[in-house]
């Protein structure tokens, strides 16, 4: 383990030593289309997904039941947070399906992290990326481990152009309180991939609060 991995993840541990009890019923009042991107990812039947960043595990265990036939995977920086996350998963009688291994986002592989010989049939990242500082690097390791025609989905938040401007003022204040901000530059990187073999498609979560991305791996 590098210095700064070891550092990343102190930082995180951190962060969420008291937050992880009480992180699932806070974030549902702001981290919006979550749900949406659960129900809108093509995956076919007994395929393979992993999540970047998976916190709780929160949204493994509602694909978990969505697709009881998927094998479903998900690394975090924090390990207090995965220590919640087992315990949520065998709380739901689910652990067969699911599998948690402390990890950051841009040094995770299929093969090293999770032993598995053959990359993922669908990658997403949900409201990670903006609190990831080398969100390029995570992005970069969610594409290589996904397999050609498989995708990597994103839901995270948006500029909220479409929103009063107080509105946006007061959640920017608010995410910054917990290191995440959004990231313009993040996805003019994905609209870029449009033109580097991959197929890009970008929507609109309420006015502008937040976008969906699939990235399609052509």
């Amino acid at each position: 383990m590098t210095e700064q991995t070891c550092g990343q993840q102190t930082k995180m541990d951190r962060m969420y030593v008291l937050q992880r009890h009480i992180y699932d019923l806070t974030r549902k009042y702001y981290l919006f289309g979550r749900d949406r991107l659960l129900t809108s990812m093509i995956i076919p039947e007994h395929g393979r997904v992993l999540e970047m960043g998976c916190g709780t595990a929160r949204n493994l265990i509602k694909l978990a039941k969505l697709r009881p036939d998927l094998q479903l995977y998900g690394i975090d920086a924090s390990c207090r947070m995965l220590e919640t996350a087992k315990k949520k998963v065998v709380s739901a009688g689910i652990e067969q399906s699911i599998a948690l291994n402390p990890c950051l986002a841009e040094d995770t592989c299929h093969l090293e992290t999770f032993s598995l010989t053959d990359p993922f049939d669908a990658v997403f990242f949900s409201y990670s990326l903006s609190m990831i500082p080398t969100w390029d690097q995570a992005l970069a390791a969610g594409l290589r481990n996904v397999k050609p025609g498989g995708s990597v989905y994103i839901v995270d938040f948006w500029d909220q152009n479409g929103l009063p401007e107080w509105f946006g003022r007061l959640l920017r204040s608010w995410l910054a309180l917990f290191h995440v901000h959004f990231r313009p530059e993040l996805l003019d990187a994905v609209h870029r991939l449009d033109q580097a073999g991959y197929e890009v498609d970008v929507r609109s979560v309420g006015r502008g609060y937040a976008y969906i991305a699939r990235i399609k791996k052509l």
